[in-house]
């Protein structure tokens, strides 16, 4: 392994949390193990292990352009590992609603819809 991959390995655990990285890694494949070892080397090993912006401004940004892209499939990983990155609620809507105005108002819509529900799902996690 090289070094940019145990960084990366390393600051997705921090961010996305243990639980998250053990799936991904049990469900790896000899098909997918190239893709995983280059967003672990290159997203998290390389752009969230900079510290030229802080966590909280990288989980804001990565929704934002989740959002504004139309990958709203990550949406709601993001939402919780803003939790470990020191993002709150009032954070992310204010980064879906540059998105409003900069990509428009469906892909903010969703976003938030996609948001609330994993804010009541975390909530009925931590609180049953």
């Amino acid at each position: 392994m090289t070094d940019r991959f145990e960084t990366g390995m390393n600051v997705r655990r921090q961010v996305l949390g243990d639980a998250h990285v053990d799936r991904v890694e049990a469900a790896k494949t000899d098909f997918d193990r190239p893709f995983q070892t280059l967003i672990t080397e290159g997203a998290w090993g390389t752009l969230w292990a900079d510290n030229t912006i802080s966590r909280r401004e990288r989980s804001m940004l990565t929704l934002a352009l989740l959002a504004a892209t139309g990958n709203f499939e990550e949406i709601p990983m993001h939402v919780r590992a803003s939790r470990n990155t020191g993002t709150k609620p009032e954070d992310i809507l204010q980064a879906f609603m540059h998105v409003a105005v900069y990509a428009g108002v469906p892909k903010a819509n969703h976003a938030i819809k996609l948001a609330k529900q994993t804010f009541a799902e975390i909530e009925k996690e931590e609180h049953p």
